[in-house]
């Protein structure tokens, strides 16, 4: 059974029991229900609210990078501190503060593997007590901006043919039967369907019914099945860059594919932009 590409970007459960309270490391819970983390976190995780403080709030984007700056220096890390990421529905939004980390450039950042569903369904401790940490100066020398896609950008991978595009998205929304999500119709766009030439592997198939990831094997088969195998540099897309983020996880980190973006922009940008070519199933 081949080994992930990069083993060291997942810890165990077990592994956050043991050193979770390390010196140099912190949790960071991430949770699509914003209230999750008050009803009972691991001790000395502390929160951040993606939609708050993970996302500018007047023009749309991710967080700037005074912001990120900020939000980091808050809870005490520093560029050597090892971040280990976590929250619900199997880390949809950990994924998401972990790519734009990536992007910021923080070197040791991690995802706790099954995330809070995992670490409850095992029984383990949690508090309420929130912790505080000693503010540190938190200075951003680089951005990846390789790690991440424009509209521009897939516009001309759209005509070129040159990218393999994963639309990660449920079934229903890649063939335009639905928006959004029904219990996330909030934040929608003008046009249902998906990019021309993306195939649709939908997020949840890389992980386990515990919430894992699969393995490095189970992986391969699922995304080269789909003509998804690294060859061509990758752009995932979702609705908002959430689910793609846990994908681009996936093929960047697990799978070891090189040149994976990750287009945040997403459908509620693409099904709103004038023109843009959709193709749509239903």
């Amino acid at each position: 059974m081949a080994d992930y590409a990069h083993p060291e970007a997942l810890v165990s459960t077990e592994w956050v029991a043991a050193h979770g309270d390390d010196a140099g490391v912190r949790l960071v819970e991430v949770d699509v229900d914003t209230s999750a983390y008050e009803q009972g976190h691991i001790a000395g995780a502390v929160t951040w609210n993606w939609q708050s403080q993970l996302q500018q709030n007047v023009v749309r984007d991710i967080v700037a990078r005074d912001e990120m700056e900020a939000l980091l220096g808050a809870v005490g890390i520093a560029p050597d501190t090892t971040i280990i990421l976590y929250g619900d529905n199997n880390n949809w939004f950990a994924a998401w503060a972990l790519w734009q980390l990536k992007y910021y450039g923080h070197a040791d950042v991690r995802l706790m593997n099954g995330g809070r569903a995992l670490w409850l369904a095992e029984n383990r401790p949690v508090t309420t007590d929130v912790p505080a940490y000693p503010a540190t100066q938190y200075g951003i020398t680089v951005e990846n901006t390789d790690l991440r896609a424009m509209r521009d950008y897939v516009l001309q991978a759209v005509n070129s043919g040159s990218h393999a595009l994963v639309d990660v998205r449920s079934p229903d929304e890649f063939s335009g039967a639905l928006n959004a999500p029904p219990n996330l119709p909030q934040e929608g766009s003008q046009r249902n369907g998906h990019i021309p030439g993306a195939a649709n592997i939908p997020w949840g198939q890389a992980v386990n019914e515990d919430g894992t990831f699969k393995s490095a094997d189970e992986l391969s088969a699922l995304y080269g099945g789909r003509g998804v195998d690294g060859s061509r540099e990758t752009i995932a897309y979702c609705r908002i860059g959430e689910r793609s983020s846990h994908t681009w996880f996936v093929l960047s980190q697990l799978l070891g594919y090189q040149n994976v973006r990750n287009y945040d922009g997403s459908w509620t940008e693409w099904g709103s932009i004038v023109g843009a070519p959709i193709q749509r199933d239903a």
